[in-house]
């Protein structure tokens, strides 16, 4: 699978949207903020006109760059979302916010999707007691996350649950248990609670052509 290794900060330009791929940085220093505060002051930034494909492929790349996805697994998902009950665009990011690498971030233990991925790719991470090692992997309701207690001290997990804290970042579809260090999905996330800047619609018709 490619792996993209440029800047992170290109990709949010190129789509006008904060994906928040860089943790606080993206709080603290954000390319979009800073072209949106020249636009502000009266200044002028050059975007190309975009056509209606354009537009439903920009939102497509929107969740899938978000995600830290390739373009195989992430249609693949979408598929598996169509042929469940319920409306096809709230099934995906449903899935897509419930992988265990974006509920280990959205605990807190880590700033960003990359580094809750790295937590779970070198084995610190347990549902339901199980060392999983599979960012992919799909909890359901009732599942147990919990992490490593030896990296209780380290320092990126401390600053992920620090800003987590300080910003009210932890849904209320998950359960935190500080003293253990662990968290538990509660119930699936309605579409309001779901960190998907999308609009899912314009996702749906993209693939249905």
């Amino acid at each position: 699978m490619s792996r993209y290794t440029g800047a992170s900060c290109k990709k949010c330009r190129k789509l006008d949207c904060k994906l928040f791929l860089k943790g606080t940085k993206c709080y603290t220093n954000c390319v979009v903020d800073k072209l949106a505060a020249t636009v502000k002051r009266g200044g002028k930034v050059r975007k190309a006109k975009v056509s209606e494909y354009g537009i439903r492929l920009q939102e497509k790349q929107k969740a899938r760059l978000q995600s830290g996805m390739s373009e195989i697994p992430f249609r693949n998902l979408f598929d598996a979302a169509a042929k469940a009950e319920g409306q096809t665009g709230e099934n995906f990011l449903r899935k897509l916010e419930t992988r265990l690498d974006n509920v280990v971030r959205r605990l807190g233990f880590a700033v960003s999707l990359k580094s809750a991925r790295q937590l779970v790719l070198h084995g610190f991470v347990k549902v339901n007691g199980k060392a999983v090692n599979v960012p992919s992997y799909q909890l359901r309701i009732g599942d147990k996350v919990t992490l490593d207690a030896k990296l209780a001290e380290n320092t990126g997990v401390k600053q992920g649950l620090t800003e987590t804290e300080k910003r009210n970042q932890r849904p209320s579809f998950l359960e935190y248990d500080a003293e253990k260090m662990t968290g538990k999905l509660l119930r699936w996330p309605d579409r309001a609670e779901m960190s998907y800047p999308v609009n899912e619609q314009l996702i749906v018709e993209y693939y249905s052509k």
